[in-house]
């Protein structure tokens, strides 16, 4: 905080008035199925991003963040999404939510405080949307509940910065508890917790591959296809949410019989992806945690094969990590687990591993960076609670 406050007050010359802070995110499964109102694993993380505010007496808007060293501006009374303003606009869509629903702000001093750059992942960018939206809030004393702040964001997001709402990605910055997961269910726009019971060194890794999108996701969006999985879902009452995907494989291919085998494969990932978020959900609750690294090496299969935004260099580090154990039977019962995750296709990682393993695998990233080329960073991180005010 005092770094923060420090930052603040050398680029306005006034301490912040509000600070407010919201953690990191990343999505353990599922994040891909949104579209087809599928459910999706996440966890809150401790890489906290920091919005400090102070009012002006003018309508204009001054942005700083120090870690890029970086400053843009705009007016309240004009207010325009612009490229260039990048990271700002983030915050400039969370100012445009509120006054697109009738609250009233002014002229304001924001510093953006994050060691992690929103360019890493890790959902800092929503970070940086939900420590503004409850910084503004109190310092303009908006009078609204907390659903309103959450359509505030989500106006802004739609409204403002084009981009579509994806829940989990809102539930996880605004909602989280220390040492859950919670669990978003784009069904029916609802999010649940789940206890976090494994001793486990949980590890982020940014590869630092460049993204390069070697197939556009929208193109499984359609509505035919949302109603294709519709055929192949089964209620069932003894399973969370109360329902799963069939798993008769003649069944499945009949019903997937009428799309490109592109799609087809894409969407027996969604399917696949969908159970495995069950499957780990149960693992968390059992404290059962090779059934838990099961479900998610099993969803980066998916991701590899079927849904193919993996890369060799993500491939190259996960398999290391299930090399930590060389025991075969630990194949069965595995003590690691990891998946692909983060913005974009390819890139990030996340890693499960026993705390005596850490050594062993950051030097494997370290081989990874004389092999590859990419300079890696890597966290250590724990399920932490979601965007709140700090004194």
């Amino acid at each position: 905080m005092k770094q923060v406050n420090d930052a603040h007050e050398m680029e306005y010359d006034v301490l912040p008035e509000v600070t407010a802070t919201a953690p990191g995110r990343f999505h353990l499964i599922g994040e891909h199925s949104w579209f087809f109102k599928d459910k999706t694993l996440s966890m809150a993380v401790n890489l906290p991003v920091y919005v400090a505010v102070s009012r002006r007496n003018d309508s204009t808007l001054k942005f700083y963040f120090p870690q890029l060293n970086e400053r843009k501006r705009a007016n309240i009374t004009s207010l325009k999404f612009r490229r260039e303003d990048r990271w700002a606009n983030a915050v400039k869509s969370i100012i445009y939510g509120y006054t697109s629903g009738g609250f009233d702000l002014g002229g304001m001093n924001v510093t953006v405080y994050s060691d992690i750059l929103p360019s890493a992942g890790f959902g800092i960018t929503t970070a940086i949307k939900a420590a503004s939206a409850v910084a503004l809030k109190k310092l303009f004393q908006v009078p609204c509940a907390d659903v309103e702040m959450l359509q505030a964001i989500e106006r802004g997001n739609k409204l403002f910065i084009g981009t579509g709402n994806y829940c989990a990605d809102n539930f996880a910055a605004l909602y989280a508890k220390e040492g859950t997961l919670i669990i978003t269910d784009y069904a029916h726009n609802t999010y649940d917790y789940v206890k976090y019971p494994f001793d486990k060194k949980i590890l982020l890794t940014d590869a630092r591959v460049p993204r390069i999108s070697v197939w556009s996701e929208d193109s499984i969006h359609e509505p035919e296809n949302a109603l294709l999985l519709g055929e192949l879902r089964e209620r069932k009452e003894n399973v969370y949410g109360g329902w799963q995907y069939e798993n008769n494989v003649t069944d499945v291919n009949e019903v997937l019989s009428v799309v490109s085998e592109d799609t087809r494969r894409k969407l027996l990932c969604i399917m696949r992806e969908h159970n495995d978020v069950i499957e780990a959900r149960d693992a968390l609750e059992k404290a059962d945690f090779s059934k838990f690294a099961r479900a998610v090496n099993h969803s980066h299969e998916s991701m590899r094969e079927l849904y193919e935004i993996s890369c060799p260099e993500i491939d190259w580090i996960l398999k290391r990590v299930g090399e930590l154990e060389p025991n075969l039977e630990q194949l069965r019962n595995p003590v690691t687990c990891g998946r692909i995750t983060g913005k974009g296709f390819g890139r990030c990682l996340y890693a499960f591993i026993r705390g005596s393993d850490e050594e062993t695998f950051r030097s494997k990233l370290a081989e990874y960076e004389r092999i590859f080329g990419f300079h890696p960073s890597c966290y250590e991180v724990v399920p932490s609670a979601g965007a709140r005010l700090v004194k």
